[in-house]
């Protein structure tokens, strides 16, 4: 970071924001949340980020120990980003702010990305809706970038790739998958206009439309 950047404020607070205040650096750390990323797929994420600010905030962010760069062995041979276990430690931080900010209104008709919609899953898990007892696997197909959902206990566990063998998966845009989520619209609704595909245990498909509760606006 640039001196012109810094708060000169020895608060904790204010030495993180030194750190990951800048626009679009929290951002950044949200879309490699689930596992890293080629340039290419954080600029789709990030939709507006223009290519210089991105590769500004990823050396701000790699210099400053929060991400690192990682070239993916042969035949791919390509630079990836990822979080360093520093940069992991802001995901409950992330959480909490997701929290917060769902009280605000939206004012925007942006559709959320895959990655963003995954960490608002994860901001509204109900521990109590959950899977008493043992572990239960969930593969998402969302417009083709697959995730794996974990819940284990009263616990959820999300990364970024297919799972070998779930219990329950879900194909469908990223709009559907967060209407089934959050419980806005019945499986079979979205399935009978072609919108959404599920396979597996059709009892732990509907489970999982339980276990993530929109909470209502304050105001």
């Amino acid at each position: 970071m640039t001196q012109s950047r810094k708060y000169d404020d020895p608060c904790g607070i204010a030495r993180a924001l030194d750190v990951i205040g800048d626009r679009w650096a929290l951002l950044v750390v949200r879309e490699l949340i689930f596992g890293p990323k080629r340039f290419l797929q954080l600029r789709a994420g990030l939709r507006t980020v223009s290519p210089n600010v991105l590769s500004e905030r990823l050396r701000d962010l790699e210099a400053a120990g929060v991400v690192r760069r990682d070239e993916l062995a042969p035949p791919a041979s390509v630079t990836v980003y990822d979080l360093t276990e520093r940069g992991r430690a802001l995901e409950p931080v992330l959480l909490e702010l997701g929290r917060w900010g769902s009280q605000e209104p939206i004012t925007t008709s942006r559709e959320l990305t895959p990655d963003a919609l995954l960490v608002a899953l994860k901001t509204a898990f109900d521990p109590t809706a959950a899977v008493a007892e043992g572990k239960v696997s969930y593969g998402l197909d969302i417009d083709g970038n697959w995730f794996t959902v974990i819940v284990s206990g009263n616990s959820v566990a999300i990364s970024r790739g297919r799972s070998d063998q779930p219990a329950v998966t879900f194909s469908g845009g990223v709009a559907t998958m967060r209407a089934i989520a959050f419980g806005r619209e019945p499986i079979a609704a979205a399935e009978r206009t072609g919108r959404l595909a599920v396979t597996g245990d059709r009892e732990l498909a509907e489970r999982f439309t339980r276990m993530f509760p929109v909470r209502p606006a304050v105001r």
